[in-house]
């Protein structure tokens, strides 16, 4: 049982955060999403979001796109093929750990 718990350290420090890993689910479901977007999905300050965000862009998980949508601007955040492969990673660690302590 031990073996199983010690597996626990060795998740994802980054996803593992229950912000990012909010972020990091979003956007494995919609592919692309703005700001604004993330902002209402989690409901966490901008400045909070912000930093979860450069924290994950950081990390090589998110890819930043500055554009503008007419003449404002747009920030579009994504998934890097590494963040997905984190996240596969990282929920394929979770669900070992529960079905092993269960």
């Amino acid at each position: 049982m031990a073996s199983e718990f010690s597996k626990l350290a060795e998740l994802d420090r980054v996803i593992h955060s229950p912000a990012r890993l909010m972020v990091v689910s979003i956007l494995t479901a919609v592919n692309k999403a703005d700001f604004l977007y993330l902002l209402r999905e989690t409901e966490l300050t901008k400045g909070n979001l912000s930093t979860h965000l450069s924290k994950l862009e950081e990390a090589g998980y998110i890819i930043v796109e500055k554009t503008y949508k007419g003449k404002v601007p747009l920030t579009l955040y994504s998934l890097t093929k590494a963040g997905k492969q984190a996240f596969k990673g990282y929920r394929k660690q979770l669900k070992y750990i529960i079905d092993n302590t269960a």
